[in-house]
């Protein structure tokens, strides 16, 4: 019987998916004993979704971009009449040798699939789905033939570090835990993912939620711990509904609960809802948001391995960190140092998104360049345009020049750059990107998320962030960089928690790569990029113009003029550079300069 699985995890959904497998379901429903229907998580090509995979045994042919008519053209042609699929809708076609073909194969072929093995594979809502790949053997191992010592010195072995941004060694961070005497000890998953253009955590949790939590049963068995939280931003819904599933699924199999797998050790955990405050991306805060607390961060030491949760012992680890546990434990430390490099070993997961071809998920060696990220798995810059930088690490990152491409992402390289690893983020932009105007989006963010806690953080924050608006509205003076360079030293030394220590690194990244362009908007009050509203001038291309009126409609202060069918024109005098104008046109008329 053929197999037909429908891509369903949020970026699917929301490009259609839901549509495409009612039609599949109707289809199958007509010609029962033909197919079996089953869903599956974000396979990584987010770009190309709604994605629709027919299995015939050991074959395997992807379909992209499929909507319910394509959806009964793939079910009478590929699954009722046996014809090879063809054309340019066939994103991949796997072999039973193994061999990758099809118009995404480069996008599969270039990644190291560890944390992702099961996304894109399997039925997230299924535990017999993951047991069958292998699901379960990494605990059932743990907790029969090894013992906490083995297992935490596995995990040291292998190198592993924390893929939530800081990169601490995993299985020292676990020993530490392990190492205090309590009555109770705690994990908790740090699943609170708030980077802006980040999803790398929702996607694993929506496509293979029980790897996540195996891999807190493990390090609950390593340490001793008895309870865990998951700590889930509520913006969230598939991730919570399915993990949900998997946790009543787990109970009931026998991996959560008294006595699992008859080792004689408890365990069991629940799901905490964030309320969406990234500063909750911090252990502590995170933390005194599960106590019920305000979401503050907490000085340190004393750290949580010694008194964290409820003054408890207490390890936390992020989503992809907890991932790799499993199949470290199977295949052993020696096979997870086969990836990656001396100091990052490994793979790690990113989440390409901006000005990039193929936006999604990729999950590719530690030591993997900047330039086969975005060109070679990311399939370049959209409209052929100019690469110009890469934003690592979120409101907390910073921004790595095209001149620096050929950088290394791991631990080691990227920090050289000022910038950081983070949870795997990565925005990419092109010239049309101003770069002073994105150190002000960022800020912008990171000060809205302030807890308010430090001083300096608070107003600090705020401080550099009315001088960046000054700059982008053309009202710069040159004493402004000097400000902004005293600021950021100051913030990073003064505040408490990981979000005010780097707050500052967009700014001072861009001020070390992209002087140039704060310069244009200070002295001659100019944006090169053409990106700062304030400082451009809205024009219509008399070439593109079909006088469809649209524009002229959508201007709140009427500076737009022309009849029907005839080119318009747009008064610079009354023009406020709303941008109104550029969005309501569909021909690309309105242009700036």
């Amino acid at each position: 019987m053929k197999k037909i699985i429908v891509g369903m995890g949020t970026c699917g959904l929301s490009a259609g998916a839901r549509a495409v497998y009612d039609r599949l379901e109707e289809l199958a429903a007509e010609t029962p004993g033909v197919c079996e229907l089953t869903r599956t998580g974000c396979i990584g090509m987010c770009y190309r979704e709604p994605l629709v995979e027919v299995r015939d045994g050991e074959d395997r042919v992807i379909f992209g971009e499929v909507d319910p008519d394509a959806a009964r053209t793939i079910f009478r042609d590929h699954v009722l009449g046996n014809e090879p699929a063809s054309g340019s809708s066939v994103v991949l076609s796997i072999s039973p040798d193994s061999e990758i073909g099809g118009a995404e194969a480069e996008f599969i072929r270039l990644q190291e699939r560890i944390v992702l093995r099961n996304c894109g594979n399997i039925d997230p809502e299924s535990i017999e789905d993951y047991e069958a790949a292998g699901g379960y053997q990494g605990l059932r191992k743990s907790l029969l033939d090894m013992t906490p010592g083995e297992i935490i010195q596995e995990i040291k072995d292998s190198g592993l570090r924390g893929r939530g941004g800081g990169g601490f060694p995993t299985g020292l961070k676990w020993s530490f835990t392990a190492g205090y005497d309590s009555d109770k000890k705690y994990v908790i998953c740090n699943a609170d993912e708030g980077d802006p253009g980040a999803f790398m955590d929702r996607s694993i949790l929506e496509g293979d939620p029980h790897s996540v939590l195996e891999g807190m049963i493990i390090c609950a068995r390593a340490i001793g711990a008895s309870f865990g939280y998951i700590y889930c931003r509520a913006e969230y819904p598939l991730a919570i509904y399915r993990l949900e599933i998997a946790l009543a699924a787990a109970r009931k199999k026998g991996y959560l609960g008294e006595d699992i797998l008859g080792s004689g050790f408890d365990f069991d955990m629940k799901i905490k809802q964030g309320a969406g405050a990234f500063v909750c991306g911090e252990e502590t805060a995170l933390i005194a948001s599960i106590e019920g607390q305000r979401g503050m961060p907490r000085i340190r030491p004393p750290f949580p391995a010694e008194k964290g949760l409820w003054r408890k012992p207490t390890n936390n680890n992020n989503v992809e960190t907890y991932s790799n546990i499993p199949w470290i434990v199977i295949n052993r430390a020696s096979a997870y140092k086969a990836f990656g490099t001396e100091k990052s070993p490994g793979t790690k997961v990113f989440a390409l998104a901006g000005k990039v071809v193929h936006g999604g998920l990729a999950e590719v060696s530690m030591g993997t360049t900047i330039e086969d990220l975005v060109f070679r798995i990311g399939g370049g810059i959209k409209e052929g345009r100019e690469f110009k930088a890469v934003q690592m690490g979120g409101p907390s990152g910073g921004c790595i020049p095209a001149s620096l491409k050929h950088t290394p992402v791991d631990f080691e390289s990227i920090p050289a750059t000022g910038a950081i690893m983070g949870s795997g983020g990565m925005v990419v932009m092109d010239e049309t990107t101003c770069m002073v105007e994105i150190a002000r989006f960022f800020l912008d963010f990171t000060q809205s998320e302030s807890c308010g806690k430090c001083t300096f953080c608070r107003i600090g924050t705020l401080r550099m962030l009315e001088i960046l608006e000054r700059i982008t509205r053309g009202e710069g003076i040159p004493e402004d960089i000097a400000k902004l360079e005293k600021l950021s030293v100051q913030i990073k030394e003064a505040s408490l928690c990981g979000l005010g220590q780097t707050a500052p690194n967009p700014v001072q990244t861009t001020l070390k790569y992209y002087l140039d362009e704060y310069m244009a908007h200070i002295d001659d009050q100019k944006c090169p990029a053409g990106g700062c509203l304030a400082l451009v001038e809205f024009s219509i291309d008399a070439s593109k113009c079909i006088g469809c009126t649209l524009c002229a409609k959508a201007c709140p202060v009427d500076a737009i003029e022309g009849k029907v069918k005839e080119v318009h024109t747009i008064d610079t005098n009354i023009c406020v550079k709303c941008g109104k104008c550029i969005s309501s046109c569909n021909f690309g008329a309105v242009i700036t300069r």
